[in-house]
């Protein structure tokens, strides 16, 4: 790093954006972080005291230089890009904040996959072996690889489904001989990470939240045949006790019918005042007033008793869903009796 910022850590210089970006701005991007990641950034921010003004600016200046390398990459590639920067700001520097670039993007393999048609990587990728598939598919965008998976016949949908679950890290000499294979049929250019570590269990439900019910349905009862704990893994992250307000006021009616009362109370001592709200506003206004009244006398409780009860009315719901008796908002923006 240049000038007074040699000794600064990057985790530090990332907390000094956050404090020149101020907190409206920073919530916004916390919003896009991983907990530990907000923590620990929250953390460092804490530490900071006071900044020196030249660092704040020199960090401000870095911050701004990889902003404009990674929309030129992303436009025209890293040559462009480097080519670019070296006009603005010389060779050394140029290349300093392309490396960075390169390694805080962390260029995922693929890449080049995701401007295709699902239709046409459909074509391409559908004879391979289902590992191989389902590789390719953890990368993809999730609306993208939903659309892949199903076109898939119903076998081999299942099969590449369960794969995506259980998948962990590959080998990267796996990834870029897979990377090869696809980048001679595309005939489009690709820059390969060092070690691949996408797919699991979350992976394949942001995938399912993109697909039809019926493609949803057999790839789940598939699941449940076959890997019934890794199907249970899957339902319980499909619909948290949050996404009640996806539902429509008649279906939060016949979930509350469903519910007794007091593990009513118990599952919204952990919720937003939204999603209570949403409850309230589909109960009596005395059956209201005596649940608020329960969870006032309820005191403190423990978080893990209130996921608990949240997952049994999950539970509640996805039985209901089942059974088509609810109507929930689907994740590519449509409404499905399920």
């Amino acid at each position: 790093m240049r000038g007074q910022t040699a000794a600064v850590t990057n985790r530090q210089k990332a907390a000094v954006l956050m404090v020149a970006l101020g907190a409206e701005a920073t919530a916004k991007i916390f919003q896009h972080m991983r907990d530990e990641e907000v923590e620990g950034l929250t953390l460092e921010v804490a530490r900071l005291g006071r900044v020196n003004p030249e660092i704040r600016r020199q960090v401000v200046a870095e911050f701004r230089e990889m902003c404009l390398a990674q929309e030129v990459i992303s436009e025209g590639g890293i040559d462009q890009a480097r080519k670019a920067l070296e006009a603005a700001f010389g060779a050394d520097r140029a290349a300093e904040v392309v490396g960075k670039v390169v390694q805080a993007l962390q260029v995922l393999p693929f890449d080049f996959v995701k401007k295709t048609d699902p239709s046409q990587l459909l074509s391409f990728i559908q004879d391979e072996h289902p590992q191989t598939i389902a590789l390719i598919l953890a990368h993809l965008n999730a609306n993208q690889a939903a659309a892949v998976l199903s076109g898939l016949p119903q076998e081999l949908r299942a099969e590449v489904a369960r794969r995506i679950a259980i998948m962990d890290r590959t080998p990267p000499e796996v990834v870029r001989e897979i990377e090869r294979v696809l980048e001679r049929k595309l005939s489009s250019a690709v820059v390969s990470q060092s070690f691949s570590a996408v797919g699991g269990v979350k992976s394949l439900v942001e995938v399912l939240n993109w697909v039809d019910r019926t493609t949803e349905k057999t790839i789940l009862e598939n699941l449940s045949e076959n890997s019934p704990e890794l199907a249970d893994e899957v339902k319980k992250l499909m619909f948290v006790f949050e996404d009640v307000v996806l539902l429509d006021d008649g279906s939060i009616q016949k979930v509350l019918r469903e519910v007794d009362n007091k593990e009513l109370a118990l599952a919204l001592k952990g919720v937003t005042e939204e999603v209570q709200n949403r409850i309230y506003k589909n109960m009596s206004e005395r059956a209201a007033s005596m649940l608020k009244e329960d969870m006032e006398f309820m005191g403190p409780v423990r978080l893990r008793n209130v996921e608990e009860a949240q997952q049994r009315i999950v539970g509640i719901i996805r039985r209901l869903e089942e059974a088509g008796e609810i109507v929930v908002a689907r994740g590519g923006g449509e409404e499905i009796i399920v």
